[in-house]
C-alpha cells in the first residue's frame, strides 16, 4: 500500500471493491506525477501549484494531489526516487555484464549510459533530465538529490572508478565525482530542452551523446593533478 493513500480515516474499501480502488489510486497516482514532472520541467518546479497538476492530470478535482503527497517536497521525492529506480535498473544490468577486469571507461559507462537511454526511451519529448537539474540546484530540494542517489549499483560504480584511478588522492576524487554529476545533469538537461524546442542536436543520438560524455568524464578522471601551493593559499 506504499503507492497511495488509503481513503480518509484509513478506512478499507468495502468488501469486492479494493483491487479496483486500488488500481483507480495507482493510476491516477502516475497520472499525477506524469503531470507533475512535464509542468516542473517547462516552468519550474517552485512556479507550478498543485492546482495546475491536477487540472494537467485530468481530474476535475484539482485538489487530489494533496490527498496523494502531503508537499511539493514529497511530490519532488516521488519523483525522484520514481526516476532513479529505473536508472538503477538499467545500470544493474550493465554492470552483470562487465567483464572480470573492467577498467575506467567500462566504469564510466556504467554511470553515464542508463540515464541517456532512459531519457531516449521516454521520448521524444522528455522532461526528467531538466527536472532533474532544477531540483539538483534548487537549495530547498537538493537534499532530496542527495538522500535519494545512494543504491547499491552507484556504490559499486563509484567503487569500480576509485580502483582504476588509485593515484588521485581522496578530495581530488570526491571533487571529480561532483563535476561528473554537474557534467552529466546539465548537459542531458540542455540536450533535452534543445530537442523539446525542435532545434536540432549534435549528436543527433542519445547513444552517441552518451559516449560522448563518457570520453569527457574519462579525460576529467585522468587529467594530471596540479599541486597546491598552501604557503600562496594561505598568504
Amino acid at each position: 500500500m506504499d503507492e497511495f493513500k488509503l481513503a480518509a480515516g484509513g478506512a478499507l474499501p468495502p468488501r469486492g471493491e479494493s483491487a479496483t480502488s486500488d488500481s483507480r489510486g495507482v493510476a491516477t497516482r502516475n497520472a499525477i506525477l506524469e503531470a507533475a514532472v512535464r509542468l516542473f520541467a517547462e516552468q519550474g518546479v517552485l512556479a507550478v501549484s498543485n492546482r495546475q497538476i491536477g487540472a494537467a492530470a485530468g481530474k476535475g478535482n484539482t485538489s487530489v494531489v494533496g490527498y496523494y503527497f502531503d508537499s511539493k517536497a514529497d511530490l519532488v521525492r516521488a519523483l525522484v526516487r520514481r526516476f532513479n529506480a529505473r536508472v538503477n535498473e538499467a545500470r544493474e544490468d550493465r554492470i552483470a555484464r562487465l567483464g572480470a577486469k573492467p577498467g575506467l571507461r567500462d566504469w564510466a559507462t556504467c554511470l553515464v549510459h542508463p540515464y541517456l537511454e532512459l531519457l531516449e526511451a521516454g521520448g521524444p519529448p522528455t522532461w526528467y533530465a531538466r527536472f532533474m537539474a532544477q531540483v539538483a540546484t534548487d537549495p530547498g530540494l537538493r537534499r532530496i538529490v542527495v538522500e535519494e542517489a545512494t543504491s547499491e549499483s552507484m556504490l559499486r560504480v563509484l567503487d569500480g572508478l576509485a580502483g582504476c584511478l588509485p593515484e588521485l588522492p581522496e578530495p581530488v576524487l570526491r571533487e571529480r565525482y561532483r563535476i561528473a554529476s554537474h557534467v552529466i545533469l546539465q548537459m542531458c538537461a540542455e540536450r533535452e530542452r534543445a530537442l523539446a524546442d525542435g532545434q536540432q542536436v549534435h549528436p543527433a543520438g542519445w547513444d552517441e551523446a552518451a559516449t560522448g560524455l563518457v570520453d569527457v568524464l574519462v579525460g576529467m578522471w585522468t587529467a594530471a593533478v596540479t599541486p597546491v601551493d598552501e604557503s600562496s593559499v594561505t598568504s
